[in-house]
């Protein structure tokens, strides 16, 4: 959903729905005050290639629909969805198919059926307009509304099929192709659906704009101008209803032209879903540098800074000097794998870039690193980047709290499993030993895989060194 910054950008819907409107007023004055210029033209190849186009945006924009009703559990999406679809199966199965068959069991579908569902189709359009857009929906009512329209549609088809045939005409033929004026030729019931249209969509138009002055929903705004110019449409088809003939006239011109509103609004909503999309994934790289450095580089910052306020006390403190050049060391490991993760191109293999982990590691400690990589064992770069810290925590702790002086690598695949480990002096695991050496640093791997999907083990005993396992099914 788009939400609009400003004022003025949030009164948009409102003067685009009054915009069309005044447009489409022209255009019906003019067709109606025409008594030279021919409107109606006879193209029933045109008319089935409208009713397919009208049918595949109707089902495009009703899947965007759904996808926001997934999302949110709206019951106003979920009936926008229902209309859609509804009017997808009137233009393309009940409309398009029989004038292309133009003879047969499909032609008696021509008549009163697509009239039907399209009116179906109307009133759920207005009843999504006047339902509360933050109204949420059960997911057992949802399959409920669901069923029944699609019960209600399948029934109306049946019926289509079966006694089609013993209905009036919908739609005097003869009188259709009178190209110089408009006039009432259809059944009474027929404009007695299109004047009822009419009040529905001016409606919905109504709002549908109003709320999406209120929410700054800009596929709203779109949906609410598509209504109105459906409205007029309506109003062309009660003058001269060439929807349910072989003839084409400006009301199917103005349906064409809801419809591409709609296909507009959908544009906009799909570039603002990947426009979100990309902010998330810079946002999410932004908290992963942010938690990497606080977990590593930033906490041995602030260990040298406590360390050298000591060795001020103390600068014959040999042990401080250690400890803040082992810290110093951390961070510099720990700020060149910050830059690496900034310039890597993320496309290296998981067994590639643990290996040249572990290469650098075992040189950097003077540490013995057997490494067995399974070079089937994948993994997606989010994986790869906690597997990769995993795995390096675990080989720091081994040699600075542990004093390990070689260390076993394996990682499988199926499930993905990794296992470091050390034949340093161990420890035990929750003790208060583990939490002064490596605490964090076992919180902060157990972090890691939890958040891929992971579990994290580590088996340990004084004497006996450590080893650390992920396992991601």
């Amino acid at each position: 959903m788009r939400v609009m910054g400003d004022h003025a950008a949030r009164r948009r819907a409102s003067t685009l729905a009054a915009a069309t409107a005044a447009v489409a007023a022209v255009l019906t004055v003019v067709v109606v005050a025409s008594r030279e210029v021919p409107f109606v033209y006879s193209a029933p190849a045109l008319h089935v290639m409208l009713e397919t186009l009208t049918a595949v945006v109707a089902v495009l924009v009703a899947f965007l629909l759904y996808g926001r009703f997934r999302e949110g559990r709206r019951l106003q999406d979920l009936l926008l969805t229902l209309a859609l679809a509804s009017v997808a199966v009137a233009n393309l199965l009940l409309t398009a198919l029989p004038d292309a068959l133009a003879d047969g069991w499909a032609a008696d579908l021509d008549r009163w059926a697509p009239l039907t569902v399209r009116f179906v189709s109307t009133v759920v359009y207005a009843t999504a307009a006047l339902a509360t857009g933050a109204r949420r929906v059960p997911r057992r009512a949802g399959v409920a509304t669901t069923g029944a329209v699609v019960a209600l549609l399948l029934a109306i088809g049946l019926v289509g099929v079966v006694w089609g045939h013993l209905l009036p005409a919908a739609v005097d033929p003869l009188r259709a192709g009178d190209a110089t004026r408009p006039m009432l030729v259809a059944h009474p019931v027929l404009l007695g659906t299109q004047a009822a249209g009419i009040v529905l969509f001016a409606v919905a138009a109504a709002a549908f704009a109003r709320q999406s002055d209120r929410t700054g929903d800009a596929l709203l705004r779109w949906v609410a101008a598509s209504c109105v110019l459906s409205a007029f449409a309506r109003v062309h088809y009660m003058l001269l209803p060439s929807l349910y003939s072989e003839y084409l006239y400006t009301g199917d011109v103005l349906r064409l032209a809801a419809y591409g509103c709609l296909a507009v609004g959908a544009a906009g909503e799909i570039t603002t879903f990947w426009r979100a999309r990309a902010r998330a994934a810079v946002l999410e790289d932004r908290r992963r540098l942010a938690r990497d450095l606080h977990d590593g580089l930033l906490q041995e910052l602030a260990y040298i800074s406590s360390q050298s306020r000591r060795l001020a006390a103390r600068p014959d403190d040999l042990v401080t000097v250690g400890r803040i050049v082992g810290a110093a060391g951390r961070a510099v490991d720990e700020s060149r794998r910050a830059l690496s993760a900034l310039t890597s191109v993320g496309d290296e293999p998981l067994p590639v870039a643990l290996r040249r982990a572990l290469d650098e590691m075992a040189a950097r400690y003077d540490v013995e690193v057997v490494a067995v990589l399974d070079e089937d064992a994948g993994a997606d770069e989010r994986t790869t980047e906690a597997i990769l810290r995993i795995a390096a925590e675990a080989v720091r702790n081994a040699v600075h709290h542990g004093a390990a002086t070689r260390l076993d690598v394996r990682l499988a695949a199926a499930p993905l499993e990794l296992t470091v480990a050390d034949d340093g002096r161990g420890f035990a695991v929750g003790g208060p030993e583990a939490r002064r050496s490596g605490g964090f640093g076992l919180t902060s791997m157990r972090e890691r895989a939890e958040e891929v999907g992971a579990v994290l083990a580590v088996a340990s005993a004084a004497g006996e060194g450590t080893t650390v396992r992920v396992v991601r099914a």
